[in-house]
């Protein structure tokens, strides 16, 4: 092994145990203070026939992105079978839970190995998807506020907007300054990477860089050369009904949540949504932390029974998508095996 791939190898595990600490220190947060014998009796008393049911709306909705990422492949002049492209996607999931955010390199890699298909240019499309997934988030969070804005803005301005604040001005000392530091070297990297671009290219390292970055703009483009639009804006629609549905239908298994409606539903999507985008594996930690105390905030739920709800919630969907991120990256495994066998 070459010392890159050893320096790399350790980064990656660095990462690891850094996100895990972060996670951890989340879960410590959401679990300070709590009776866990009352907890445990929450637990015994759940009524797990409904995660089942939140299952199977986790299922739909996997399968409506995996058709709707080959929708976005399709103008590269590619044409995925679906099965390929769902194990794919699995195997990225799968691939997050051991750092955040690397599922989306492993999926594009997976699949344009399955496919013959340039990653750079499936990552384009991913690219997409997270921005479609981001308005999506932000379009449900805004309706939210207009119908419920005096009970939700409170908390989401208290455990979200400014715990950041507080820290970033602690660290910074006003926000202001961080912006700069961020912005500023940036802007002024751009532009010399902009003027300087044809000298770059000479160099193999940028080479690189800006075929990549050309790639990922060819796919990015693919989302204005969508024939099925009305396919698309269906499973757009499809997946986001799925994901509310999965997190509705849990406060059933508990009966102290059983009496939330459908709007109740939508608020845990969008405070467990933000949750999920926290920088952890699978939103450990952050999921447990922010629905326990929305569910105490907002309705007066006990926080061992809002741990519970987000321990059943979470957790099931965790367990169901590492069994099937397993069996997809088996299924990938297992089809290049077999063509190597044949071809030997």
């Amino acid at each position: 092994m070459s010392d890159l791939s050893i320096k790399k190898s350790i980064i990656q595990v660095l990462k690891f145990i850094a996100f895990l600490a972060a996670g951890i220190f989340l879960l410590w947060l959401a679990f300070r203070n709590i009776n866990f014998p009352e907890l445990a009796e929450r637990l015994a008393g759940a009524h797990y026939g409904w995660l089942i049911l939140a299952i199977i709306f986790a299922t739909f909705a996997y399968v409506s992105r995996a058709r709707r990422w080959i929708l976005l492949i399709r103008p590269l002049g590619y044409n995925p079978g679906l099965r390929n492209t769902f194990y794919s996607m699995m195997t990225g999931y799968l691939a997050n839970i051991a750092l955040p955010r690397i599922g989306e390199i492993t999926r594009c890699i997976a699949l344009g190995r399955k496919e013959k298909i340039p990653a750079d240019q499936l990552l384009g499309t991913v690219v997409i998807e997270r921005t479609l997934d981001f308005l999506c988030l932000t379009t449900i969070t805004i309706i939210m506020l207009f119908i419920e804005g005096r009970v939700i803005g409170p908390f989401l301005i208290n455990n979200t907007y400014l715990p950041l604040k507080e820290k970033i001005t602690a660290i910074f000392g006003s926000a202001w300054i961080l912006w700069l530091i961020l912005i500023v070297p940036f802007l002024t990297i751009t532009y010399l990477i902009y003027k300087y671009r044809k000298r770059l290219r000479r160099i193999r390292f940028f080479a690189k860089i800006f075929n990549v970055a050309k790639g990922v703009i060819t796919g990015f483009k693919t989302i204005t050369a969508v024939n099925r639009k009305w396919e698309f804006i269906f499973h757009t629609l499809f997946i986001w009904i799925n994901y509310t549905l999965m997190t509705w239908v849990v406060v059933f298994s508990l009966e102290s949540t059983s009496h939330l409606n459908l709007g109740d539903g939508i608020f845990l999507l969008v405070i467990g949504g933000l949750a999920m985008s926290a920088p952890v594996q699978s939103g450990i930690g952050a999921f447990h932390f922010i629905i326990s105390r929305g569910l105490n905030t907002i309705y007066g739920i006990d926080l061992e029974d809002g741990l519970a709800y987000a321990l059943l919630s979470h957790e099931s969907q965790l367990i169901y998508g590492t069994i099937l991120g397993l069996i997809a990256f088996y299924a990938l495994v297992r089809k290049d095996r077999i063509k190597i066998t044949m071809n030997g």
